[in-house]
């Protein structure tokens, strides 16, 4: 049985939005308008699609019909996703590395259930859109957003927008120049030792046989995984030219120690190069960890909802 843990909150609100995180372990849904206003919290397992989508259906029905209509419904999802309006798959996952999701329906089949508009995006963009408006972000209009755990993505965030062409942008998959030494193949299925392959928690586990959590803050595996994130930051800095970077995620979540490691290879990598204001500051103020922790991306969900359209009537 899918274990549960709710709050309830005081406040209200003449509209109600409601917001799903789906992560590759768990999922986070929230009731509510943005971080002061949180009516409710549930959090369940990520599990084989029907169980978990039909687990998320009760859910938001279950607070229907206890706090009234919700207006709209965000999803910030793990990916890829097809994004593109024209598509026969729009609001699909596509082809992932988590196991059974591939090609799996999730937008329409909540707007069919709900009867209410759902805006659909990556987990690390709604994560960005959330810091930008609450957060590390507060203020600024071109910055991004690393999430490194089940997988590494990144939220890009550019003139206030996030970024989409012929899909969304996938830059935890960038193929990297390795460490000196390092000759593991890595843990992605598709790329092997691109960043998320190098740097995620499952691929963290898979090169030394024990979860990220247990390692030490000395254990050498660190190593490699600041040089595959300092890195990724690398070529972000030198294309999107953000203003901050946030970083957060299951792997980096009780890591603190690796921040300064990360910027300091940041520094030696880029060696120089650039000669700009937010660099200049100082990367402690460049490369942070997220003022939302692990609300981040279910409030980035609420930012989604929010950005809905009207037309459709909420269900009662």
């Amino acid at each position: 049985m899918a274990r549960r843990e709710a709050f309830s909150a005081g406040g209200t609100s003449p509209k109600l939005f409601a917001g799903v995180e789906l992560g590759g372990t768990k999922c986070v849904c929230l009731l509510g308008t943005g971080p002061d206003n949180l009516l409710a919290q549930e959090r369940l397992p990520t599990r084989d699609p029907e169980t978990t989508l039909s687990g998320i259906e009760s859910v938001l029905e279950s607070w229907v019909d206890r706090h009234g209509p919700i207006a709209a419904l965000g999803l910030a999802s793990f990916g890829p996703l097809d994004l593109n309006p024209s598509s026969p798959t729009y609001g699909y996952i596509a082809a992932t590395p988590k196991p059974g999701w591939s090609n799996t329906r999730v937008a329409s089949r909540f707007g069919e259930r709900l009867r209410v508009p759902v805006v659909l995006d990556t987990d690390v963009n709604g994560a960005a859109l959330a810091e930008g408006r609450w957060g590390a972000a507060a203020g600024l209009t071109n910055f991004a957003y690393v999430t490194v755990g089940t997988g590494v993505g990144v939220g890009l965030i550019v003139n206030g927008q996030t970024l989409f062409g012929c899909h969304h942008t996938e830059m935890g998959h960038l193929r990297i120049p390795r460490r000196a030494g390092d000759r593991w193949p890595g843990a992605c299925s598709f790329h092997g030792d691109c960043v998320e392959g190098l740097a995620s928690g499952p691929a963290i586990e898979a090169r030394v046989g024990a979860p990220a959590d247990s390692l030490a803050q000395d254990h050498p595996v660190w190593d490699s995984v600041v040089h595959a994130l300092s890195q990724l930051l690398h070529a972000m800095v030198l294309t999107t030219a953000p203003q901050r970077i946030v970083m957060g995620g299951g792997v980096l979540a009780s890591r603190d120690s690796l921040f300064p490691r990360i910027r300091q290879e940041l520094r030696r990598s880029l060696n120089g190069y650039l000669k700009v204001d937010e660099l200049d500051a100082g990367l402690a103020h460049f490369v942070v960890p997220p003022a939302l922790g692990a609300l981040a991306g279910p409030l980035g969900a609420l930012v989604l909802a929010q950005k809905a359209p009207g037309d459709l009537a909420p269900r009662t």
